[in-house]
């Protein structure tokens, strides 16, 4: 059960409550959470709670809530067109005369909630009728005030703007997502390292700190429902939306890559002393990213060290001075749930929300555990409960979850850009798992039975030898 939330954690004190909807039977059971919003409640009571008034606006935290939640039970588009539809007959905006005194202190407020819900869920405008929608119920209090209407565009130029920097997502930063797979050694004469690319730790973390950044700021919230959740149960069989999880995926791939990068760059030399060297630098690398508060980047790294062809070099890791490369094993050993991991994340997340520079407010999660601990949480609690109400105790913990990820991602980074670093990053042929292994066993022979097996197999199939 996820832990009950008091409003002084969520929100600051709201104004009035939303006109008194008639509720069924239960769904005031629970202790109100947010301005009056029952732990569990119907469709239509959550959604009248999001609608303002005159005299009411939701609280910052139920709209969050509820807008990352509702599109499992209904499309952004239609809730969008329910919400407009409410405001125009509850301030009888479709009458000839308007109550000028009453729209305009209801007008703000409308603008104020499609300011918030372009801003945090842009994807939810892509199409013409929700813009439609926006420009029909705007155009109805216009004639009040034509302010409104100038801030409506200010509001839809700044949203196409938005929607414009997303579409400029990672598929065009990384053609890397589909990399070059080495299944032997190249020749030296055209193989690049990454050492002849960037030799200095610090600055190759800061470069990954900057790729990871820029990733996630691709990543919409809604992304995370998403993933996990394609369909309500109490409505048909097929999904209330299609899948559009392809830039938390892409920001996996990338993960997945970087574990590799790693391992290539490790199991290319061909003399032993050059792997220690590159393992000695990966870990300075690593203990870097730790420092910055870039967690993804730090188990990538140690994960690719950890991948079998490497960790089998054991004439290559004589030569490595272990005891920094144990320490980070160590902070990111998965013992009690990743408990060491947590505690610096909580460390980190506090030196955050304290930072005096930009520098200092990183915190770049360790993303896998992070889907997997929202995986849990959706699995664990029902999204309704038995009498068909919509458990919105649930949804304020998963809001909870994915708001902290929110105000990481959109940290600024503090960091330049090179070019030359990130180009190799994204772009640099890496092994296939075949192709590590073979690379290992031509580095230091097959040890037993099994090892000499699989490079006999692996010698037939990609190098067509016997």
């Amino acid at each position: 059960m996820p832990r009950t939330l008091s409003a002084s954690e969520m929100v600051t004190p709201g104004s009035p409550g939303p006109p008194l909807t008639e509720h069924t039977e239960g769904e005031q059971a629970g202790q109100p959470f947010l301005d009056g919003a029952p732990s569990s409640a119907s469709l239509d009571t959550l959604i009248q709670h999001l609608v303002p008034t005159a005299d009411y606006y939701p609280e910052k935290a139920y709209i969050f809530t509820f807008l990352l939640s509702s599109r499992l039970f209904i499309k952004p588009q239609e809730l969008l067109a329910r919400v407009c539809r409410l405001c125009i007959e509850q301030q009888e905006l479709d009458k000839p005369v308007l109550d000028k005194a009453q729209v305009r202190k209801f007008g703000p407020k409308l603008l104020q909630l499609l300011a918030e819900w372009t801003e945090t869920f842009p994807r939810d405008f892509q199409e013409e009728s929700t813009i439609g929608h926006v420009k029909d119920v705007v155009g109805r209090i216009a004639p009040c005030d034509e302010a409104y209407r100038r801030r409506m565009h200010q509001l839809l130029q700044a949203l196409h703007q938005k929607l414009a920097a997303l579409g400029q997502g990672p598929e065009s930063l990384l053609g890397a997502d589909k990399p070059i797979s080495y299944r032997t050694k190249p020749p030296a004469s055209i193989h690049r390292e990454l050492l002849g690319v960037c030799s200095d730790p610090y600055t190759l973390a800061q470069q990954l700190t900057h790729v990871e950044l820029e990733r996630l700021r691709h990543i919409g919230p809604e992304e995370f429902v998403q993933a996990f959740v394609n369909k309500d149960p109490l409505a048909s069989t097929k999904p209330c939306f299609s899948d559009k999880t392809k830039n938390l995926e892409a920001y996996v791939k990338w993960f997945n890559r970087l574990c590799y990068l790693v391992a290539t760059e490790i199991c290319m030399p061909a003399k032993k002393k050059r792997r220690a060297q590159v393992i000695e630098f990966f870990v300075d690398v690593a203990r870097e990213c730790f420092n910055i508060g870039n967690f993804n980047s730090l188990m990538a790294i140690v994960s690719g060290m950890n991948m079998s062809p490497v960790s089998r070099l054991k004439k290559t890791w004589a030569k490595v001075k272990t005891a920094k490369f144990f320490i980070l094993e160590h902070q990111m050993d998965p013992t009690g749930n990743f408990c060491n991991y947590r505690t610096a994340l909580r460390g980190a997340a506090h030196r955050s929300l304290t930072a005096h520079s930009s520098r200092e407010k990183i915190v770049i999660p360790f993303f896998s555990l992070l889907i997997k601990d929202i995986y849990f949480l959706n699995e664990g609690c029902a999204n309704r409960l038995p009498n068909g109400h919509i458990n919105f105790e649930k949804f304020l913990e998963l809001a909870k979850q994915v708001g902290e990820f929110i105000t990481w991602k959109q940290v600024e980074c503090p960091f330049e850009q090179d070019p030359s670093i990130t180009h190799y990053l994204y772009t640099a042929p890496i092994f296939s798992e075949d192709g590590l292994y073979l690379a290992s066993y031509e580095s230091e022979s097959p040890e037993n039975h099994s090892e000499k097996e699989r490079w006999k197999t692996l010698r037939s199939s990609i190098l067509g030898k016997t």
